[in-house]
């Protein structure tokens, strides 16, 4: 059975977590939830510099949840324990001790870009768009992703980007800071260049440099103000406009293949 969540440390001396569920644009399932947690906690225990966070295929680096588990019939309850080992997730990303540089190796919308903002730095490929389109759907991101996203970007970009539920494009989105830089097609399988600046560093230096900005982000406050993020969405779940939102999706769904 292939494994939907696969970690590897690279010889340069770095760790890589890669989503690998390309056929589902690498959604994210219950059981991806505990694999990705069980491949930090293996990341934590080794002396990597920095930790890359990618994906499987060329398409989609991540569509979100997968609503085979966070469908639209959950109550309140059940969406916030569907939600919240996600957040933690996210947290122990947001708090990893090294450098964690997210690869995006193909567009990800709602659940993909709060993964994506979690890292400490997004490295996309050209061409690509991102959307935290959590809002069309009725709801609030719902693992934490969007109280990160303040802290990524100037405060008044998060907000509106969290309302109105855009997608952007690489260029956009390197302009207002949350893309650190866009790599060309045909540069993108040259994993040493991308990676140079992280590369030179030692694993002290790299320590230090993460010790230092999780200080200016206040990160043990943050992960409270994930919670009540979560605790938001979940209150959302059972309203009639995520309800029909869901509805909708699922029928588009079923059309294009039939198509």
């Amino acid at each position: 059975m292939t494994e939907l969540v696969q970690y590897r440390a690279d010889e340069h001396g770095y760790g890589e977590i890669m989503l690998n569920r390309p056929e589902k644009l690498n959604a994210i399932s219950t059981e991806m939830v505990t694999a990705f947690s069980q491949a930090l906690q293996m990341a934590k225990q080794q002396p990597i510099k920095f930790l890359v966070i990618t994906a499987a295929g060329d398409r989609m680096f991540c569509a979100g949840g997968d609503l085979q588990d966070l469908h639209g019939d959950l109550a309140t309850d059940e969406a916030f324990s569907v939600l919240y080992p996600m957040k933690e997730v996210l947290y122990e990303m947001a708090s990893f001790p090294v450098p964690t540089v997210c690869l995006l190796n193909g567009n990800a919308v709602g659940g993909g870009c709060e993964i994506a903002t979690a890292c400490d730095f997004r490295i996309a490929r050209e061409n690509t768009r991102f959307g935290f389109v959590q809002t069309k759907l009725g709801i609030t991101p719902g693992w934490g992703g969007g109280a990160l996203l303040y802290e990524k970007v100037h405060p008044v970009f998060a907000f509106q980007w969290l309302m109105e539920g855009e997608t952007y494009s690489t260029d956009y989105l390197h302009n207002k800071g949350w893309l650190q830089s866009v790599v060309p097609d045909d540069e993108w399988h040259d994993r040493e260049s991308m990676l140079t600046p992280y590369l030179t560093k030692s694993l002290e230096q790299m320590k230090l440099l993460k010790q230092q900005y999780m200080r200016k982000i206040s990160i043990l406050p943050l992960s409270a103000q994930m919670d009540d993020e979560v605790r938001h969405c979940a209150r959302l779940w059972e309203t009639e406009a995520h309800k029909e939102a869901v509805r909708q999706f699922m029928s588009r769904e079923d059309r294009d293949r039939e198509t």
